[in-house]
C-alpha cells in the first residue's frame, strides 16, 4: 500500500528490529498492531509463541483521527501492554504509533517497518571440531546459512543475495577468505547468493550434480560426490539427501551435518516444490528413504542444522537452531511411520507454496534475472519449505 501520511502528531519512541527479536527469543510478550491491508499481513507478519497480532488498516486511524474517534479503535487492539505498530516501511506505522501516544497509549513505532525486519541477519557460532561454523538466522523468513572457516579458507552454504557482503567480510573477520560459495540444492523460497558472490566477489559457485541437471545455465563447479570438498583442513563431505528435491544434498562437517532442506527441527521436507502435485508422491517415497535409511548411516550424535526454522522453532540456549539426530528420531512422528503412511499424510496436507517460487527457481538456475530491489521483494513472506507436521 502507498505510505504518504502526514506527519505523526507527536514524538514517539521506537523500536528497532534488532531489539524486536531480542524480546522474541527473550519469551517476553510482544502486543503488535499492524497497519497494513489485509492481504500483506495474512501473507507475511511477524509472529511467535508471545506474539499477540492485530491488523488495523491505516486507513481507518486517519478516519479516525478526522471524525475524533481514535479512542472506539483502542479497543481493537488485542493483547495487554505496549503496543508497537507495524507497517511495511515504518511510516504509516510512526504516524499511527503518535496517535496512540497522543490518545494515552504507550505506543511505540517498529523502525523501518517489515522492510527492516526482513534486513535483519545474525550469526551465532555452533560447536563444531576443528572448524568454526557460523549459522546465520535471518528471523523475517527463518532462512538458515552457514560460513564454515578453517585455517585461513572458507565456505559460505545456502547463501541469501541479500547479504553477500555481510559473507565476505565475516570471513575476512575471522582472518579467512571466502574460497567457496555452496548450494545443498536449487532453492525455491529465496534467492539465492551463489552468482552474486561468483561474479562480485569471484568466489567459486558450488551445486550438486542434480541441481546442474535440472538445468543450471551458468558456470559452476559440480560438488564432488566421491572426494571431500577441503576447506583449510576441514573437509566438506557431500552427503545426498533427495526428497525435498532431486538434488538436495546435505553437507557434513565433522559430527556436523548442514542438512539444508531435507530434515527441519520440528518436520521435515514437503516433496512437491520441483514436480508438483503429480510428482509429489515419486519424490515423497525418496524423501522417505532419506530420512530412514540415508539418515540412519550417521551416527545419534550428529549435529543437525537445518536450512529454515519455523516459527514455533524454539531456539536453543545460545541461540542456535540445531538438535541431534537421535533427539529428532525420537522428536519428529514422521521418522516413526512407514513408507505408505507417510507418503499419503505428507501429500495430504502441503502447505502453500512459497510466494513467487517459480520465478525464483528460475532465477536461481540463471534462466531468469533480477536485480537487486526486485529480488529483495520477491522473497518476501514465510519460507513454506517444510510440511505440514506430522
Amino acid at each position: 500500500m502507498a505510505e504518504t501520511p502526514p506527519e505523526p502528531p507527536t514524538d514517539h519512541p521506537s523500536l528497532t528490529a534488532a531489539t524486536l527479536k531480542e524480546r522474541l527469543d527473550a519469551g517476553d510478550p510482544v502486543r503488535l498492531l499492524d497497519v497494513r491491508d489485509r492481504d500483506e499481513f495474512e501473507a507475511w507478519h511477524i509472529g511467535g509463541p508471545s506474539v499477540t497480532a492485530t491488523q488495523l488498516p491505516f486507513a481507518k486511524f486517519l478516519q479516525a483521527k478526522v471524525t475524533g474517534d481514535v479512542e472506539g479503535l483502542l479497543n481493537d487492539i488485542d493483547g495487554e501492554g505496549p503496543v508497537t505498530a507495524v507497517c511495511a516501511r515504518g511510516e504509516a506505522s510512526a504516524f499511527v504509533a503518535g496517535l496512540l501516544v497522543d490518545h494515552g497509549v504507550d505506543a511505540r513505532n517498529l523502525t523501518d517497518g517489515m522492510e527492516g525486519w526482513a534486513r535483519l541477519y545474525e550469526a551465532r557460532e555452533l560447536p563444531a571440531d576443528g572448524a568454526t561454523v557460523l549459522q546465520y538466522e535471518r528471523p523475517a523468513t527463518g532462512c538458515l546459512s552457514y560460513l564454515v572457516v578453517s585455517d585461513g579458507d572458507a565456505a559460505v552454504v545456502d547463501p541469501l543475495r541479500a547479504f553477500t557482503d555481510r559473507y565476505v567480510a565475516d570471513a575476512a573477520d575471522h582472518d579467512a577468505t571466502l574460497r567457496y560459495t555452496i548450494d545443498t540444492h536449487v532453492h525455491a523460497d529465496h534467492v539465492s547468493g551463489l552468482r552474486a558472490l561468483a561474479s562480485d566477489h569471484d568466489i567459486e559457485p558450488v551445486v550438486p550434480a542434480g541441481a546442474v541437471d535440472r538445468g543450471v545455465e551458468y558456470a559452476v563447479t559440480e560438488l564432488p560426490s566421491e572426494d571431500p570438498l577441503s576447506v583449510g583442513s576441514t573437509a566438506l563431505d557431500a552427503i545426498p539427501l533427495p526428497g525435498h528435491t532431486t538434488d538436495m544434498t546435505g553437507i557434513r562437517v565433522g559430527d556436523t551435518l548442514l542438512a539444508g532442506d531435507s530434515i527441519f527441527l520440528e518436520s521435515v521436507a514437503r516433496p512437491d516444490l520441483e514436480a508438483g502435485d503429480s510428482g509429489a508422491p515419486e519424490l515423497a517415497r525418496t524423501l522417505y528413504e532419506t530420512l530412514t535409511d540415508r539418515l540412519d548411516a550417521l551416527p545419534e550424535d550428529t549435529l543437525v542444522a537445518p536450512g529454515h526454522r519455523g516459527e514455533t522453532t524454539d531456539a536453543n540456549a545460545d541461540g542456535s537452531y540445531t538438535a541431534r539426530l537421535g533427539e529428532l528420531r525420537d522428536r519428529l512422528p514422521a521418522l516413526r511411520l512407514d513408507r505408505e503412511t507417510f507418503v499419503e499424510r505428507i501429500c495430504g496436507d502441503i502447505p502453500p507454496r512459497p510466494a513467487n517460487f517459480e520465478r525464483i527457481v528460475a532465477i536461481n538456475l540463471g534462466a531468469d534475472a533480477a536485480d537487486d530491489d526486485t529480488a529483495f521483494e520477491l522473497e518476501l513472506g514465510p519460507n513454506n519449505c517444510a510440511a505440514a507436521p506430522l
